[in-house]
């Protein structure tokens, strides 16, 4: 594509993450793998605690949200990087790249305040007990799921808002395989000092506040539940665990790319292989790992899923 000061782009070329046929290959056999692998998986989780009534509670009406969430977010990006490995012309129209820019936010968003709306049903759990019947009811759940989808929802319009109105007259291409706003902010014709500053603002903080609050109330949950030894409890403190391990392999590369200035550095693309691909993959395995009930419930559900194959 030929551009000058007075073109405006209406392409962007991403460079990907390999130019030579064996790796291409090498990588496309690994994503898809992951990218089928996280499909099933999410799916399992969402139907097995969907078809159990054992496990009609919160904490998993919550967690198939997130499975739900994770199906959505890890289809924005790994389609179009499979389908690029075998692209002589790797190009992402404008309208496209804002869109995927949008949805990555948006979905990104979303998954950071469902969980904290899963922290809020912990504490609940944990510290009132005797009322978390009637305080985490069904419609305070759907209240707080809707409420995080809100929140992604603003989150990703203010990037979007904040990112259209830049003219953008080349050079066109992201050293990536997906468009973010760290990479196409980068390309605008304009002065984006205070732009930039703005983003971090509204990503780089943002995530950083909610990783913070995150730590600092399941670190309270856990002194909380330390001195009691029952079998309950014991549980209790198990999950809180399993939390906080979602909580670190989520905002660790979010904390990497978006806390720090929108500048090229040598971990970029490795760290946005593991935010866009290997994320989502974490959640199902730490929870189902991690989860006997999610565990005997899944088998039940291939089980079952078997003799109707059979019949």
């Amino acid at each position: 594509m030929e551009y000058g000061n007075g073109t405006e782009v209406t392409e962007f070329v991403l460079l990907g993450l390999a130019q030579t046929r064996e790796v291409q290959l090498f990588l496309f056999i690994l994503f898809l793998i992951f990218y089928s692998f996280i499909l099933l998986a999410n799916i399992l989780i969402i139907l097995t605690i969907w078809m159990d009534p054992h496990l009609d509670s919160p904490m998993y009406f919550f967690l198939a949200n997130l499975a739900f969430l994770d199906i959505c977010y890890c289809s924005i990006t790994p389609p179009r990087m499979l389908a690029d490995f075998f692209a002589q012309h790797k190009a992402i129209s404008y309208g496209a790249c804002i869109t995927q820019l949008f949805f990555l936010h948006f979905l990104g968003g979303a998954e950071i305040f469902l969980l904290i709306s899963m922290a809020f049903d912990r504490y609940v759990a944990i510290c009132k007990p005797l009322h978390y019947t009637t305080v985490v009811n069904r419609g305070v759940c759907w209240a707080l799921v809707v409420a995080a989808w809100i929140g992604g929802l603003i989150h990703s319009i203010i990037q979007v808002v904040l990112i259209v109105p830049l003219p953008f007259c080349g050079p066109n291409e992201l050293d990536n395989f997906f468009c973010d706003v760290t990479q196409v902010i980068k390309l605008a014709c304009t002065d984006t000092y205070q732009l930039e500053f703005v983003m971090f603002i509204n990503s780089g903080l943002v995530i950083f506040a909610c990783f913070l609050l995150l730590l600092i109330s399941y670190g309270a949950l856990l002194v909380r539940l330390r001195a009691d030894s029952s079998h309950g409890k014991s549980k209790a403190a198990s999950t809180c665990v399993t939390h906080i391990i979602i909580v670190f392999v989520m905002f660790s590369p979010a904390i990497y790319i978006y806390c720090r200035p929108f500048r090229s550095f040598p971990m970029d693309k490795v760290v946005a292989v593991f935010h866009t691909v290997v994320f989502p993959l974490m959640n199902p395995m730490i929870y189902t790992l991690r989860n006997r009930e999610i565990l005997s419930a899944a088998a039940r559900v291939l089980s079952t899923y078997g003799v109707w194959r059979k019949e």
